[in-house]
C-alpha cells in the first residue's frame, strides 16, 4: 500500500500527534505519550521546542541555536547535539517527531515525509494570534499545553500595554536592512511596528513584505524613526549599506534605532523586547515634535 503525504491539518493542528508514527504502520493517537526523541530543523523552531519541551525530549537542534548573534536560545541550546538540516543528521537520532519550518530544509522534509517520519512543520506568523497559535500547537505536539499557554500569554500581554495611539499621531518608521531591504505589509515585524505605535512607511509603499529599498527613496521617505537591522555576523558587504554616511545626517533627523533581527524573526518571547524598544523610540519621536 502506498504511504500517503501528511495533510496540511495533520501538519498543522492539535492532532498532530495522530500522524504516523515513525518507521511504524500504526497511527497515534490522542492518548500516546508525548514524543522523547524531537529533532529540530529550523532556527525558530528551535526557539520554541528550546522553550517548551522538557529538556530529554531535545535530541538535536540546528547548529544556528548555538550562534548568540543569530540565537536567543543559545545558552538552552549549548546541552544539546546540533544538525545541519541533512536527511542523515536527522534519522541517526531516530527521531519520533521532527519540527521544521514551512520554507527551510525542504529537501530533507521532503525526504522525511516520504520515508514516513511525524513532521510538524511550523509557518511564519505575520500577526499575534499567529504567533499565539503556533505556540500553543507546538506545546500540544510536546505534551506541554500549559507552558505553551503560559508563553503565549506573556507575549500577548507584553502587546497589550500602554494606551491606543491614534494614526495622526504615530511617528512614521521604516525598516533599513542589509544589502538595502525593508519589511512591508504582511510581516510579523510590521505588526510589532505598529504595535508599537509607529507608523510602518514600508507598507505604504507596495513594496510587498520584504523589497529593496533604494537609498535615494528612503532620504526622500524622511521617516520619524529609522530602525536599522543592524545584526552582523560576518564582515559581508551587504551590511555597508547600513554604515552609509548619509544615514547620520538625514535631513529630517530621524531617531535611530538599531535592533537586531534575531528578536523579531520567530515567534518567541523576544518579540516583546523589540516591541519595547521600538515603543521607546516611538515615545523619543513624539517627544521631538512638541
Amino acid at each position: 500500500m502506498t504511504r500517503r503525504a501528511p495533510t496540511r491539518a495533520a501538519i498543522y493542528g492539535v492532532t498532530v500527534l495522530a500522524a504516523l508514527a515513525t518507521g511504524a504502520g500504526a497511527p497515534r493517537t490522542a492518548s500516546a505519550e508525548p514524543p522523547s526523541r524531537v529533532v529540530s530543523l529550523n532556527l525558530c523552531a528551535d526557539e520554541l521546542l528550546l522553550r517548551l519541551a522538557r529538556p530529554e525530549q531535545i535530541a538535536s537542534v540546528t547548529f544556528l541555536s548555538r550562534d548568540p548573534k543569530q540565537s536567543t536560545v543559545a545558552d538552552l541550546a549549548r546541552d544539546h547535539p546540533v544538525n545541519y538540516g541533512r536527511a542523515e543528521d536527522v534519522l541517526r537520532f531516530d527521531p519520533d517527531l521532527v519540527v521544521a519550518g514551512r520554507y527551510t530544509t525542504r529537501t530533507t522534509v521532503d525526504f522525511l515525509r516520504r520515508n514516513g517520519e511525524t513532521l510538524l512543520e511550523l509557518d511564519a506568523p505575520a500577526t499575534l494570534p499567529q504567533v499565539e497559535e503556533q505556540i500553543r500547537r507546538l506545546g500540544e505536539a510536546l505534551g506541554e499545553p500549559d507552558r505553551a499557554q503560559a508563553l503565549a500569554d506573556e507575549i500577548a500581554a507584553a502587546f497589550a500595554e500602554g494606551d491606543p495611539i491614534d494614526d495622526v499621531a504615530r511617528p512614521t518608521a521604516v525598516v533599513f536592512a542589509p544589502n538595502g531591504f525593508t519589511v512591508g505589509a504582511g510581516s510579523l515585524v510590521d505588526t510589532i511596528i505598529n504595535a508599537a505605535g509607529l507608523r510602518n512607511l514600508g507598507a505604504e509603499q507596495d513594496l510587498g513584505s520584504y523589497r529593496h529599498l533604494p537609498l535615494e527613496r528612503l532620504l526622500a521617505l524622511a521617516p520619524d524613526v529609522l530602525i536599522l537591522a543592524a545584526t552582523e555576523s560576518a564582515p559581508a558587504r551587504a551590511y555597508e549599506v547600513l554604515h552609509h554616511p548619509i544615514l547620520s545626517r538625514l535631513p529630517s533627523q530621524p531617531v535611530i534605532v538599531r535592533l537586531s533581527p534575531r528578536l523579531w524573526t520567530c515567534a518567541g518571547p523576544e518579540i516583546a523586547r523589540a516591541l519595547s524598544i521600538l515603543r521607546g523610540a516611538a515615545a523619543e519621536a513624539r517627544e521631538r515634535e512638541t
